[in-house]
């Protein structure tokens, strides 16, 4: 019997061979994934010896002892989890490389201006200028990481503005017309970490929206004061008029704010950051309001996060409120984490199966990918993580990584580097 080491060895070989193939062609071969613990986050529950048929970009079927059509390559899991691949959290891979390089950072509006000349401009999209040839891409995607949702930021040196923009879902495969379609969506800051930039308060942040939909119902009312350009009014109208909008906040009434915000203008409102949210649990249930939050917050950082605590995403659940997850600190770089942080919501009472979905099929749902990703299901598309063990522990890798039925390359710039430093420090051994 192969050890797990010599097993990697072979499914590598194999799939390197697909790699090829896949190159050639339209699509890859036909692929049977045979023996896996398929966690399917779907109906059919986990399949503890299930198999997965790839045909094209999607999956065919799922259950167990699948013939594998002619000329289908076989890949025996021996046992090893096989979960939909993972959600990145709000992100900007593909538009941010070095953080502190201002030219390789691109995922903010930077307009500096003295607040009675404040203007919003949610017509600032930066998912045109997303590289899929970013470094950033394959160190994220050999990790387990298959899309992201691109959010647009505020500058890391002031300026810019509180309603940040509009974001979207994109693929990692390295495709340019990377964008995922139904997945665009308005970002709102609002709280402390964007007072200076929005008039010092909550009131004033509320006060300078809603005097943008009321321009955005009565075009030309404000005169010259007006907060929109004609294009930031058509762009905001797509949100009132019923419209994904995320809203980053965190104290709870805060957070009960936006969601009256919201409710009266018909918004779709999804919370992200949520430090305080368990305080509110019952209102985001009733209002079916899903939370994108930081599972690692546990200290105030600011006034607006005394509440934090690390059994958030246990209590959200609980209470039948629909979670994912993102990061604070450096979200784009470090977006491979995102599993770790909900490994540590597993420890303080999230199932596991929940924390799951959170980076998989709840993602999707909330970003309008729900019927073609987030699952393992016949007609799903092929995204798919083969794993060395528990996806949650800090230890697990990624054995293989799939992106529409195509095996992704497991090399990136980090392996790269690590195998050319690893080559000198052997050579240094044998003299």
């Amino acid at each position: 019997m192969k050890s797990a080491s010599e097993t990697r060895v072979v499914v590598r070989a194999l799939v390197a061979s697909l790699v090829l193939f896949a190159g050639a062609n339209a699509f890859g071969a036909d692929v049977l994934i045979r023996g896996a613990k398929v966690h399917t986050i779907g109906a059919q529950g986990t399949i503890a010896n299930g198999d997965v048929l790839i045909h094209d970009d999607k999956i065919a079927a799922v259950g167990t002892g699948l013939t594998a059509p002619a000329g289908a390559a076989v890949i025996d899991a021996k046992g090893r989890v096989l979960t939909p691949g993972f959600f990145g959290g709000l992100s900007a891979i593909g538009l941010e490389e070095v953080q502190l390089e201002d030219s390789t950072v691109e995922e903010a509006l930077d307009i500096k201006a003295p607040f009675h000349e404040t203007q919003l401009r949610p017509e600032f999209d930066p998912t045109v200028a997303f590289n899929p040839r970013s470094s950033v891409v394959p160190v994220t995607r050999i990790e387990g990481v298959t899309w992201t949702v691109l959010a647009p930021g505020t500058p890391v040196f002031g300026g810019g503005n509180f309603v940040t923009g509009q974001g979207a879902a994109v693929t990692l495969d390295g495709r340019f017309d990377a964008e995922l379609a139904g997945s665009r969506s308005l970002f709102v800051n609002l709280g402390a970490d964007t007072f200076s930039i929005s008039g010092g308060s909550l009131a004033a942040q509320l006060m300078l929206l809603d005097q943008a939909v009321r321009e955005v119902r009565a075009p030309g009312a404000a005169g010259e004061h007006a907060l929109l350009t004609p294009v930031g009014r058509e762009a905001l109208g797509r949100y009132v008029a019923g419209g994904r909008v995320v809203f980053h906040v965190d104290r709870a009434a805060d957070i009960r704010q936006a969601l009256a915000f919201a409710k009266r203008n018909r918004m779709k409102p999804v919370i992200a950051g949520g430090a305080e949210a368990w305080v509110v649990a019952a209102d985001l249930a009733r209002d079916k309001v899903p939370v994108i939050l930081v599972a690692l917050s546990d200290l105030p950082a600011n006034f607006d996060r005394i509440g934090s605590r690390l059994d958030n995403a246990a209590l959200l659940q609980k209470a039948g409120v629909t979670i994912t997850f993102m990061l604070d600190d450096e979200p784009t770089h470090n977006a491979r984490k995102l599993r770790q942080t909900a490994g540590i919501a597993v420890a303080y009472g999230l199932p596991f199966d929940a924390a799951l979905a959170g980076l998989t099929a709840n993602p999707a749902e909330i970003f309008g990918l729900g019927a073609t990703r987030g699952r393992i299901a016949r007609g799903q598309v092929a995204d798919l993580v083969l794993w060395t063990g528990d996806p949650l522990e800090i230890s697990t890798l990624a054995d293989q990584v799939w992106i529409a039925g195509r095996p992704v390359e497991m090399r990136s710039r980090q392996t790269e580097l690590r195998d050319r430093y690893l080559e000198r420090v052997k050579q240094h051994q044998a003299r």
